[in-house]
């Protein structure tokens, strides 16, 4: 009995002690649910980072007067990248050594490796390359000063590069003063002082010391700071720029939120004067002239390729001997810099080696021009292969139809009113005439002679140009009958006809535009541009109007020429002649042409300055967009930097950016 009562006791206990084991298990299992499930939470992440990265000290400080340092480091509240340095970073007085700029944690670090000058202000313009690491939030505008003298210089003057023929803002392009105004100092000495212009072609010159100074702008290809090459673009201003100062007050506006205004703040702050100067970029017309190479892909054709445009060579064969310059038709490219010569001598296009004595003119390592005599040898051998492959060739050719003479031209089934014909053939042929062709137009289902002339082209005696009076939404008929052209070689022509209606003129319209303005006594020209700023039609100004007849419909843009040595076409410029570039200006914006409509319209050439005279829908350089920020940190950045940072900078630029000056 009292065993009974022990065992059911026991088995009480345990099945007490089971109950609290699973309890407890549940209450353990609970707890590693609960915090499971806690980690597995996805993070709030806080507010998105949009401000740049601040300041918080130099070493050495900001506009520090008698050092000479190799190495500055200047760090901020965070960890920082420096982007594209050697393109946005610009140290001035510009560096003959490249120095070392790149950031470690969060610390600028740049090492000079030049000598400094003595008693000379030193500016290094971060622009925007300074960014915090993780969101590239960017530090608009940073520079950091120094003087190796007991003053620091602060003047700057700013403005603008445009591309003179087409003004399209110029980037990455150096520009740089001297205070000595000897003609070759340009030519001859580096830069006292530069800055780079950013994506709109903006610049700015810092650091810069009361006086008088000629401005250059110049895309340095061997960094010398100097024009020591001609195929490098530059621009110069024929005025003196004298750096100044003077109070100005601007609106500072406060926001609450992107849309809701808190307050307008009057701010007064220095402004460094000249800030809207316009440098025209330009190339020179001079280019190093040099045979490039010759070559000879076909038996009959012989090819020169010349670097530049150039005055026409002197040639003569020697292998095979031959007089005269019967041997040959030339066809060229308008500055003689490819010259195609098609061998019509079967006697000479015959042999595997030709053999040329060629006079040509070729530039020095003085840039100097002196006539070249030289030997230079067309070869055309082919592998035993390709003669097996030519052989096949010929013998399938003699089982197909004949050959003809290819022939192309520009006519469709609705043919421009403005256009006339043009003609292309393979090669070049014996003799053309008009009465190889007829034209005729469609009435009442009879054909009607339509007198035309023909128009053999000066540079490519392979096109020809035939010009009728067209009657607008007529129709008309070409033929060339067979077998009447026949080329060099032996090819004659099939027979061509194309049968294509004028479009009528209520399909165009006419435009006229008054100019107010202009220049007086100077030729003037006006060119419409398309979409892609491609000129595509052009008239001259006479008495104020340009006139344009049978437009297609759409939307044109316009530029004007200046055209000071009247050649009706735009002359770039000549630092060594100090000649300017010719002025160019665009309409500030559209013309929508309506079919068979007359358009009167008012163009004033300074109406608008020309740094924003060219449309945005046909610039090409169109400038970077900048990352989204919060409008009410943009508006306010200034200020907060002057009351965080203890160096006090940024107070003294009207641009509301950072500066150590």
């Amino acid at each position: 009995m009292v065993n009974r009562e022990c065992l059911s006791n026991s088995c009480n206990m345990q099945k007490k002690i089971l109950s609290l084991l699973s309890s407890f298990f549940m209450m353990v299992l609970t707890i590693v649910m609960f915090h499971s499930c806690a980690n597995m939470a996805a993070p709030t992440g806080g507010a998105y980072d949009v401000d740049p990265p601040k300041v918080r000290r130099a070493t050495p400080g900001f506009n520090s007067l008698g050092i000479t340092p190799s190495r500055i480091e200047i760090e901020f509240d965070e960890n920082i990248k420096i982007k594209s340095p050697s393109e946005k970073v610009i140290i001035t007085p510009p560096q003959q050594t490249l120095p070392v700029i790149r950031s470690v944690g969060k610390k600028a670090v740049v090492e000079l490796k030049d000598e400094l000058r003595s008693n000379t202000t030193y500016t290094i313009d971060f622009t925007d390359a300074i960014a915090d690491n993780n969101e590239e939030n960017p530090l608009e505008n940073f520079v950091f000063s120094f003087s190796t003298g007991d003053q620091l210089d602060t003047l700057s003057i700013s403005g603008k590069v445009l591309a003179a023929q087409d003004l399209e803002p110029v980037t990455g392009i150096y520009v740089g003063i001297h205070s000595n105004f000897d003609d070759t100092v340009f030519t001859r000495v580096p830069f006292e002082r530069i800055s780079r212009t950013d994506s709109r072609g903006n610049f700015t010159v810092r650091g810069m010391a009361p006086g008088k100074y000629k401005i250059f702008a110049l895309n340095d290809q061997n960094r010398d700071y100097k024009y020591d090459n001609p195929q490098e673009a530059i621009a110069f201003l024929d005025s003196i720029v004298i750096p100044s100062t003077m109070p100005a007050v601007r609106q500072d506006t406060v926001f609450v939120d992107s849309i809701t205004i808190d307050t307008i703040r009057t701010v007064q702050y220095t402004r460094f004067l000249p800030d809207d100067l316009v440098l025209r970029s330009f190339q020179s017309d001079f280019q190093r002239q040099y045979l490039q190479k010759q070559e000879r892909t076909e038996r009959s054709k012989l090819t020169l390729y010349f670097a530049a445009p150039t005055a026409m060579p002197e040639f003569s064969l020697l292998q095979p001997l031959v007089s005269g310059d019967d041997w040959y038709v030339m066809e060229r490219s308008a500055g003689n810099d490819t010259l195609l010569l098609w061998i019509t001598d079967s006697l000479i296009y015959q042999q595997d080696s030709i053999t040329m004595k060629i006079n040509y003119t070729r530039t020095d390592s003085l840039n100097k021009n002196y006539i070249e005599t030289d030997t230079i040898h067309f070869n055309i051998r082919k592998s035993a292969r390709e003669k097996r492959e030519d052989k096949k060739g010929e013998e399938k050719e003699e089982g197909k139809q004949i050959r003809y003479l290819g022939l192309k031209s520009n006519i469709q089934s609705s043919f421009e009113l403005f256009n006339p014909i043009r003609f292309e053939f393979e090669q070049p042929v014996v003799r053309f005439d008009s009465s190889f062709v007829q034209l005729e137009m469609v009435i009442d289902s009879l054909f009607e002679p339509v007198p035309f002339r023909v128009e053999p082209d000066t540079l490519n005696p392979r096109k020809l140009t035939i010009r009728p009076h067209w009657e607008p939404g007529k129709k008309y008929k070409l033929t060339v009958d067979s077998a009447r052209l026949i080329s060099h070689y032996g090819l004659l022509n099939n027979k061509y006809e194309e049968l294509f209606t004028v479009k009528p003129l209520d399909q165009y319209g006419n435009l006229e535009v008054n100019i107010g303005g202009l220049p007086h006594g100077k030729v003037v020209f006006v060119e419409l541009l398309d979409k892609s700023d491609k000129p595509f039609r052009k008239s001259f100004v006479k008495g104020n109007t340009v006139r344009f007849q049978d437009l297609p419909p759409g939307e044109i843009y316009a530029r004007m020429v200046i055209d000071e040595n009247e050649d009706g076409v735009w002359t770039t410029g000549n630092y060594e002649d100090k000649r300017q570039p010719e002025m160019v200006y665009y309409y500030p914006g559209k013309w929508v042409i309506r079919a068979y409509s007359d358009h009167q319209e008012e163009w004033q050439l300074d109406a608008i300055p020309v740094i924003r005279q060219k449309p945005l829908e046909i610039t090409k350089n169109k400038p970077e967009e900048k990352k989204r920020r919060d409008p009410n940190r943009d508006r306010n950045d200034q200020q907060q930097n002057q009351q965080s940072s203890p160096f006090g900078f940024g107070g003294s630029r009207g641009s509301g950016g950072i500066t150590g000056m």
